[in-house]
């Protein structure tokens, strides 16, 4: 997963302007909220791409890329994951939290488990 700190694109008198993602395609945003220590994910999907921003609270997550060793990763308020096609990964309420999730692919509403593949071993 590339984890990083989105720039400021623009501030003023008036505030900020952050941009989360630029030239993509989005087909769902969702927020997923957190209880301190829930558990989710453990799962990857095939055609699908997620950016994740942490609004508040601080999670773990961890990840793994075919053929490739476990990442360990904490979020706090202001990271942005992107987690990519066949990226097995879990995540964990370290504190109560809010993540919003910016999806490319099938995702929204009824199309959730269309391109969610269950991990038999878990990460978490």
């Amino acid at each position: 997963m590339e984890q990083s700190t989105p720039k400021i694109a623009f501030e003023d008198q008036r505030g900020e302007i952050i941009d989360l993602v630029q030239n993509e395609e989005i087909n769902a945003v969702t927020i997923l909220t957190f209880k301190k220590g829930a558990v989710r994910g453990n799962h990857y999907h095939k055609a699908t791409i997620q950016w994740n921003y942490l609004i508040s609270g601080k999670l773990k997550i961890l990840s793994q890329l075919p053929d490739e060793d476990i990442v360990e990763s904490t979020l706090l308020p202001g990271d942005l994951l992107v987690a990519v096609a066949n990226e097995k990964h879990a995540l964990k309420g370290l504190e109560e939290s809010v993540l919003l999730v910016l999806t490319k692919g099938p995702r929204g509403g009824k199309e959730y488990e269309n391109d969610t593949f269950r991990l038999d071993n878990p990460l978490i």
